[in-house]
């Protein structure tokens, strides 16, 4: 019990540290427009933009860290990083974990892409991605799930013939679909309460500073224009 109290206490040293000197953005990298690293190795995409603004807003100096996302909340509570900022839909398990940020985007749709009309999505084999709301989805519609660690890898399931369909967000999908033979099945899936920062259940101070700084963002209108510009979720 000593050795956990104590483990407890340098982490929220850490944490207040971080806070006063540099805050690290966690996120995935790998799920466009929301995040993505570009051809010059960089973070990029909606998330980039609006976590250096948030930061310049709320006066804090950040760097990103990218991090598999089967594992980034457990690398948040670790102390690797102090926030989260990749496209995460607030839930009720999740908050069981960490706290949220007001959101910064709106619900968006999930939906259904395959290469062909007719999918059994109730029946069939749909892969999503791990650890998200849209792999919980597909198991209370009683299809076979089937997991992957990574966005790319549950579209080229659905292309290569080893899942039926995927389900992802729509605004994930949507480029995918253009540019492919896979198509929309189904209907829409709201899923979620819209996306937010993740933090750490003792970090309120520094939560506190970047809620702030979405309502300002809401407010001058900046955060509708960048939703707008990067083509993700819905206005406010």
């Amino acid at each position: 019990m000593k050795s956990i109290l104590l483990g407890t206490a340098a982490l929220a040293l850490t944490a207040g540290v971080a806070m006063a000197d540099t805050v690290r953005l966690g996120t995935e990298g790998a799920y466009p427009p929301y995040n993505f690293i570009n051809d010059k190795g960089e973070v990029d995409g909606f998330e980039r933009e609006l976590g250096d603004e948030l930061c310049k807003r709320a006066e804090l100096t950040c760097e990103w860290v990218t991090n598999d996302w089967d594992s980034i909340i457990p690398n948040l509570t670790s102390g690797n990083y102090d926030a989260i900022i990749a496209g995460m839909s607030i839930t009720e398990e999740r908050e069981e974990v960490v706290d949220f940020t007001q959101g910064y985007t709106p619900p968006s749709p999930s939906a259904y892409a395959a290469m062909s009309d007719g999918v059994d999505l109730t029946g069939g084999i749909i892969a999503a991605q791990t650890a998200t709301i849209q792999a919980n989805h597909v198991v209370d519609t009683g299809a076979t799930l089937v997991e992957y660690p990574t966005p790319d890898e549950t579209i080229a399931a659905v292309k290569s013939g080893e899942a039926d369909a995927v389900l992802a967000d729509k605004d994930f999908l949507e480029p995918e679909v253009e540019a492919s033979d896979l198509i929309f099945v189904g209907d829409d899936v709201p899923l979620g309460g819209g996306i937010g920062m993740a933090f750490r259940e003792s970090d309120d101070e520094l939560r506190a500073k970047f809620d702030a700084a979405i309502t300002s963002m809401k407010e001058d209108g900046s955060l509708n224009a960048l939703i707008t510009k990067w083509e993700v979720g819905g206005t406010w």
